[in-house]
């Protein structure tokens, strides 16, 4: 990445196992950042074989306070085209293969998931990218399937006809989310 100084790749074991990849840390403009390659160098791992809890903890253990995730995927709205950004608030998870706990082994914890996502680090990335003059969606819900297929015309005109697949969702507020 042009800019990053101070580059180093480190690896990291956690108790969920290994992330996909060593970590490249450094600083961008004084930042101090971390990259991880979430298929693994080459794009070698499947999605549903990705360890995001371990990718997520490695994060944690290096100080990340804020975790920013990368998709190119399609949009199921007619106003949403390919080369637009989209920052979602909201998340549908259709997946049923992989965890969907860091709490297991005796460990019960309720967690609200209602609002998922951070409004305050949702606003900077809507500013950058506005800045740069890209076309952003301030808000939308991403949908996860299991992949690595993508859906099939049938799966797509059904989610297409529930409706939710929208950038038009109330944008953010503005209150703070927690940085741990």
């Amino acid at each position: 990445m042009e800019g990053l100084e101070d580059v180093q790749s480190v690896s990291i074991s956690t108790p969920f196992g290994n992330p996909s990849d060593s970590f490249i840390v450094g600083r961008l403009e004084g930042v101090k950042v971390a990259f991880l390659p979430r298929h693994g160098k080459g794009h070698h791992i499947q999605p549903s074989s990705l360890n995001f809890r371990a990718n997520i903890y490695g994060m944690k253990m290096l100080g990340a306070q804020w975790i920013i995730g990368v998709s190119a995927v399609g949009s199921m709205k007619e106003s949403i085209h390919p080369g637009h950004m989209v920052i979602p608030n909201q998340f549908i998870d259709l997946t049923r293969g992989r965890p969907n706990t860091f709490f297991s082994d005796g460990i019960v914890c309720h967690i609200s998931f209602a609002d998922p996502v951070c409004p305050v680090l949702s606003q900077i990335l809507f500013q950058a990218g506005s800045q740069t003059g890209a076309t952003i969606h301030e808000v939308g819900t991403y949908l996860c399937i299991e992949g690595p297929q993508f859906s099939t015309r049938a799966e797509s005109n059904l989610y297409r006809a529930w409706g939710w697949i929208s950038s038009d969702d109330e944008p953010p507020g503005s209150e703070t989310c927690p940085r741990s």
